[in-house]
């Protein structure tokens, strides 16, 4: 691909709401129509928020994509553990 030609954003593996670009959010996988990362998603999840209060939070929120963030969040964490991520 020449230098000048750019990616387009891509649906990420089999979801609707998850997308990838390597220049959006640091390529880090993100809720398709936004600027919100999947991990944000989950820390909101993690800190008690619930689907209406990150949409409240996050303009343009799209609370159907809950169910996809948690399940993209369960696969990855059924990764085995590098040894080096372990602490000693």
């Amino acid at each position: 691909m020449a230098q000048n030609e750019t990616l387009p954003i891509r649906q990420y593996k089999k979801y609707q709401w998850i997308v990838w670009h390597p220049d959006l959010l640091g390529g880090k996988p993100t809720i398709k129509g936004t600027r919100i990362s999947v991990a944000l998603v989950l820390e909101c999840l993690a800190s008690g928020m619930t689907a209406d209060g990150i949409a409240g939070e996050y303009e343009g929120f799209p609370k159907d994509c809950i169910a996809e963030v948690l399940t993209l969040a369960s696969e990855q964490a059924n990764h085995p553990v590098e040894q080096n991520d372990v602490a000693a």
